[in-house]
Parts: C-alpha cells; structure tokens; sequence
C-alpha cells in the first residue's frame, strides 16, 4: 500500500470526485479544506486498508478498485462502488476499528484525516462545518442501518422457512413491506 499526499488546486474538483456525495456536503471552501486534509491510498491486492481493533482517524472514500470488509477474518460486506465511503465511524465514536477492510482489487481511496479537519475547523468556532459533517455521516450510517435491517429481515425469514415455521403477528408486523409474508392460504397456497 501507497500513500500520497493530495495535491489541491483550490476551488476546483477533478471529475472522478464530483460524483462523491460526501464532497458534496460542503460548501466550496470547506470542501477546500477537506481536500487539503486528505491523501490517496493506492491498494494492491491483499493490503489491509483498516486493521480490526487499530485506532485510525480516518474516513475514507473508495476511488476505483473493489474492497471487501471483515470481522473476524470473515466477510461481511463489500465496497465496490466509486464514491463508497467507509470508517465514518471514527468520526463519531473514536473507538477501536470494528472491522478490517482488505482489497479485493487493486484500488485507490481517498483518506480525510477527521482530527486534523478539526484542528483546523474547532466545533466552536465552525459549527457549521462540523453540522455539515456530522449531517452527512448521519445520512450514511442511517442508510447502512437500513440495509442491514432490511438484510436481517430477509435473514430471519430465510431461517424461519427453514425450520417450516411461520412468524407470529407481531414479528410479522415488524418485517419491512418487501419481504413480509404471504397471507393468501388457500387450495392453490400449499407447496408443491
């Protein structure tokens, strides 16, 4: 694995970064300043991007390339989409990486140093750059929960169709519209 400084004209944004809907949530100076915080990781197949259980300041935003993300050395998600953002969650909690994500690919991110953004912008003195950031990564974790739970959803009834069992009311309830079960029980309704 590479590192390379990112070297910014500012007030202008090469095609590739325009598509990123995280760059998008800035109004052009800060957008300045987050570039100028950033560097490009340029992956080899195999190298380990963010380790499980390190700490690391950083998110990232795949370039080009396809990653994979692992708990436990197990796969649980892949990223393989231009402008796919990852370790926002450093932002919010500043813990230890919960996964490691290794690429699958060669590839190329881009890496926003978050502490050294907020060195340069103190939440008391730039709110509203930091509402700026913190909107974003909310939208991002928002749609990731939600695809989780529609998959967890999927997942159950999987299991339960499995085990020949069918969802009581109130777990039926909860199922998001698309995978809640069939009500229609007639002649024509059993298995074949």
């Amino acid at each position: 694995m590479k590192e390379f400084a990112y070297i910014h004209e500012d007030g202008s944004l090469p095609a590739p970064l325009k598509a990123v809907p995280f760059l998008n949530s800035f109004t052009e100076e800060q957008l300045d300043d987050v570039l100028r915080s950033s560097s490009l990781i340029q992956c080899d197949l195999g190298d380990s991007i963010i380790e499980e259980g390190s700490i690391d300041s950083r998110i990232y935003i795949l370039l080009s390339g396809a990653l994979e993300v692992r708990v436990g050395g197990k796969r649980v998600a892949d990223i393989k989409h231009t402008g796919d953002v990852f370790g926002e969650l450093a932002l919010v909690n500043q813990d230890k990486r919960s996964a490691s994500v290794i690429a699958v690919a060669p590839s190329l991110c881009l890496a926003v140093d978050q502490k050294f953004l907020q060195a340069m912008h103190p939440r008391e003195e730039d709110p509203a750059f930091h509402a700026a950031l913190f909107e974003f990564v909310a939208r991002l974790i928002t749609k990731k929960l939600d695809a989780t739970s529609r998959r967890l959803a999927e997942v159950e009834k999987e299991l339960r169709q499995l085990k020949g069992d069918a969802p009581s009311s109130a777990e039926a309830a909860a199922l998001p519209a698309v995978v809640k079960p069939s009500k229609s029980k007639g002649k024509r309704g059993k298995s074949r």
